[in-house]
């Protein structure tokens, strides 16, 4: 494809990306990094508890495999720093193609990793899933600010937050993609099969979104903003030290910001598909360990709390119709971010959250009916929270710290809203057996932290974005 010219203030032509393509590879990015993700995500509900820690009782191996899965989060802000610091020095192109390659290589290795019911293997491969998980949240610590700033600096002027959710709806899709495999692999294989290598199959053909992946962001050029900043002799040192001492509020408030979005999301997918899969008595439960070819004795029993006892792959679905919310009303939140601003309409969206937490128990209460009618809700309001997102996060922040600053807080938010989310959540629930009050009003609580950082923050909308350099 052709680049088409763009005037800067010298009136030098100057080359620039085209519409069609900033919005592919912002998009096609994080489509592959959250797909990435997302099977794993999947994977340690369905799967990786029994495959990796054979010899706990089913409660344990579950909170064993969401502590793995919460690795990743401890990664991420790591990931943001590394990544952060060569997206600022050098650039944002060569940064994000490392990021989609570190992902991209991580996940296959998942898929021909040996579990820990191979002889020798019982203390080393879930060693090495862990190694692997830490990798994968490395990368995505640097592809989201990466494909964020990509979309938001190559956008027309008041449309940033439009382009913004692009990268966004990456997550949607990427989480349908994934969960449609594992629904057409749960339909068409059997238990065994499944547990046997039917679940490798997501992770290995991760391998063909990575090579579409690269080869579109290899043709991308650099960003017009920090074009700028190199021209300008404004490229800094060390990003991380300019951040903390000179934009520490930004830093500060965007990580609170993200704080609910965080929290809602692994709620309603990691959380709500434990909950919805998990028999309805113990007599269902030890049905199921017995076909799992599973033990389930009298201390098993005695730990067991009571879910809905929704089939593995209808909740899927549920789930995969929950998302297709996600996405549309991620595309209409840009348009709504521009026009009343980011900062209104996030705070609005934040007060729904909050009351949202409020309905759990009676929609969960009314069986698969009110767990879908949860699932809409709650995604709805992850797209309206999601989606502006890419663009107040880097608006915080001069262009020139612009990568570093908002990935740091987008990936600081992840450690204390994400990771501790899904394991929080099954605590709670254990905790009121069985009920999800305490689940609901955890939600809340986040929601109330990040409509403070909304209300102590500024408005970013009309910020000259391009010019704006520390």
């Amino acid at each position: 494809m052709s680049t088409t010219p763009s005037v800067v203030d010298a009136g030098v032509a100057q080359p620039k990306n085209p519409k069609g393509r900033v919005i592919f590879a912002s998009l096609i990015g994080t489509t592959i990094e959250f797909y990435d993700f997302y099977i794993y995500a999947t994977a340690s509900v369905l799967v990786f508890p029994a495959l990796f820690f054979p010899d706990a009782t089913p409660a344990n191996a579950i909170l064993s495999s969401f502590a793995v899965f919460g690795v990743a989060f401890v990664a991420r802000p790591l990931g943001s720093i590394i990544f952060g610091h060569y997206g600022d020095r050098i650039g944002r192109k060569g940064t994000l193609v490392a990021s989609l390659l570190t992902m991209g290589i991580a996940t296959f290795l998942i898929g021909v990793l040996p579990t820990a019911q191979v002889d020798g293997w019982i203390i080393l491969a879930p060693a090495l899933l862990v190694l692997l998980r830490f990798f994968q949240g490395l990368a995505l610590g640097g592809e989201w600010s990466g494909a964020a700033l990509l979309a938001t600096e190559n956008a027309p002027k008041n449309k940033r937050a439009v382009y913004g959710t692009f990268p966004q709806l990456g997550a949607p899709i990427g989480f349908i993609l994934a969960n449609l495999l594992f629904v057409y692999l749960n339909a068409t294989l059997s238990n065994e099969e499944f547990l046997a290598w039917g679940w490798r199959v997501p992770f290995l053909l991760s391998a063909v979104l990575v090579i579409v992946g690269l080869y579109v962001r290899l043709k991308l050029i650099e960003s017009h903003s920090f074009q700028q900043v190199k021209d300008k002799g404004k490229v800094v040192k060390l990003p991380l030290a300019s951040v903390f001492k000179h934009q520490w509020r930004a830093l500060l408030l965007g990580t609170f910001i993200m704080f609910a979005t965080y929290v809602l999301f692994y709620l309603m997918t990691a959380f709500t598909l434990t909950f919805g899969t998990t028999p309805a008595s113990v007599e269902d439960a030890r049905a199921a360990a017995e076909a799992a070819g599973r033990g389930f004795d009298d201390a098993a029993a005695e730990a067991f709390v009571p879910g809905l006892g929704i089939a593995r792959g209808d909740f899927l679905i549920m789930l995969i119709v929950g998302v297709v919310f996600f996405g549309i009303f991620t595309l209409v939140s840009g348009p709504l971010a521009e026009k009343f601003g980011r900062r209104k309409m996030l705070m609005a969206t934040t007060i729904g959250i909050a009351l949202f937490g409020f309905t759990w128990v009676p929609l969960f209460g009314a069986g698969t009916t009110g767990a879908m009618a949860l699932l809409i809700i709650g995604f709805i309001l992850m797209g309206l929270t999601f989606g502006p997102m890419a663009a107040i996060l880097p608006e915080l922040f001069p262009a020139n710290v612009r990568y570093t600053g908002s990935a740091v807080a987008y990936n600081m938010s992840s450690v204390i809203g994400a990771a501790p989310a899904s394991f929080v959540a099954i605590a709670l629930w254990q905790l009121a057996d069985g009920s999800t009050l305490l689940v609901g009003l955890y939600l809340s609580a986040a929601a109330v932290a990040t409509f403070i950082a909304l209300w102590l923050s500024r408005e970013t909308r009309d910020h000259d974005y391009d010019n704006n350099v520390a």
